[in-house]
Order: structure tokens, then sequence, then C-alpha cells
């Protein structure tokens, strides 16, 4: 891969224009009622701005007041594009959108390499939207920062979830795992299913997550074995599906932002 990883879905998942894709995000935040203490790891949909912006836009909105103390954005989004085992890492220096370029966290990722299913493999990232589409968000919300991106491909919960404690940090870094719900349902069903979904994420339920329920199911379960192992309080933030944004209702596509609260001991 060459220096610099180039936007591969800018003009078709939103603006290609930097100034009208700053202002499309800028409104997505400020349309935005969350409220609660910033997550330290959240769940949040991966799908063009004009569908699940709104949705994502609430999740962001939560880490405004840690602007300046996020440094490190872990973003595991799952592979559409190429059939994979493991997590892929990438070679670039950094991953442009039309906002800017953002660096890659090197010195992390190399250390990654000590686990057998993670791979470097530029190919994974080229054409693949799932991290690509949060960039603008987190070009947008966070100040100075850098990204340490990861395909998930066929891993199991546990392949995930000693990768995200290997990298866990501290208040300097926020673990976002990339993610859709139901896909091409109709309105009434796709409801009940994410409904289904969401219960099981707020109540950290390991492996009962299925590809049927969200395309990034394989990092949701390694999140979830982390997040039931370290006893934290996982809330939904927003759901929602395309009929009750930008779309029809015969086939629809689930949206669901959650947060992940590390709890006092």
């Amino acid at each position: 891969m060459k220096a610099v990883r180039q936007p591969a879905v800018a003009g078709q998942f939103y603006p290609n224009d930097a100034q009208e894709l700053r202002n499309s995000v800028d409104q997505f935040l400020a349309q935005a009622n969350s409220t609660g203490p910033a997550p330290k790891a959240l769940i949040i949909p991966h799908a063009a701005h004009r569908y699940s912006g709104p949705v994502a836009a609430s999740a962001y909105h939560l880490l405004k007041p840690k602007r300046d103390t996020i440094t490190r954005v872990v973003l595991l989004g799952p592979s559409h594009r190429v059939p994979m085992q493991g997590l892929a890492t990438s070679s670039a220096c950094s991953f442009a959108s039309p906002l800017g370029e953002v660096m890659l966290d090197h010195s992390v990722i190399n250390q990654l390499f000590q686990f057998p299913q993670v791979r470097e493999r530029d190919v994974a990232h080229i054409e693949e939207h799932s991290i690509e589409v949060h960039l603008p968000f987190l070009q947008a919300i966070l100040g100075n920062f850098k990204l340490l991106p990861l395909v998930i491909g066929d891993a199991t919960p546990t392949e995930v979830s000693e990768v995200l404690e290997d990298v866990w940090g501290g208040e300097e870094t926020v673990i976002i795992i990339s993610s859709d719900l139901s896909h091409y349902q109709s309105y009434e069903k796709s409801v009940l299913m994410d409904q289904a979904t969401t219960e099981a994420i707020v109540n950290l339920n390991v492996g009962k997550i299925r590809h049927a329920d969200a395309c990034g199911c394989n990092p949701i379960n390694g999140l979830l074995k982390v997040a039931a192992k370290k006893q934290m309080t996982a809330k939904l933030i927003d759901q929602r599906n395309s009929g009750d944004t930008a779309g029809p209702l015969e086939q629809v596509v689930g949206y669901g932002a959650y947060g992940f609260i590390e709890n006092p001991y």
C-alpha cells in the first residue's frame, strides 16, 4: 500500500467535498441529544451517512468532553470485500478522508503481531468502508489522535478479545466497533430483530449475536467478552433503521449505537 490509504467511498457513502462533508457531520452532531458519561468503548454503525449518520452522531456526541483527552482510537470493522481469517492491520502511515489525514499508531500496531491471528493485509483495507465512514466523525469530534484500524474477518470472540485487552489503554484510548444490525428485512421484522440484538448487547451475552443480526458480529462478540470480564455496564444510546432516517420501509437496515462504561471498584 502507498503511504496514505486514500478514500474509497467518498462521494458515495458521504460527500466528497470537504466543506460539504464538514457541514453535514456538524449538522448530525448538532442534532444529537444523547447524554451521559463518555464511554470507554462504543458500537457505532457504518452505513452511508444519510442513512446511519444520525445514529452514529448520537454516539460520537458523547465523546465531546474528551476531545483533548483521547489520543488513540482503536477501530474494528468487519470485512465486506475480502474473505479472510483473523484480524488485518494496514501498512499505511495514514488514512485520508476529505477532511485530511489521520496518522496510524504503528508503535501499537507492531506489538499486535505477537498474536497469530493478526496479520498485515493491505488488501483488506483498500476498499473497505466499515472503517472509512467513521473518519469524518472522528476528525470533527476529536483533537489530535492516532488511529489503530483493524479489519475483522472470521475470528472468534477470544481472538478479538485478547487483542482488545492488549490495546485497551487508559483514558487516552477509545475502542470503537463498527457494525450495522439486521439487513434487508421488513421494517417490522427489523425492529424485532434489532431489539433482540440490543438485549444481547446490553446484557453482555457473548456469542449470541450472529451475522444475520449484525455484520460486525465477530468484533461485537469480542468486545462483549472483554466487557463481561471487566464487569462493564453497556447501554443503548440510539436504535433506528434506514426506514426511520432516509430509506423506504419495505427493506431496511438496522442501526444501533451502544456505549460501554468501566465501573469503579
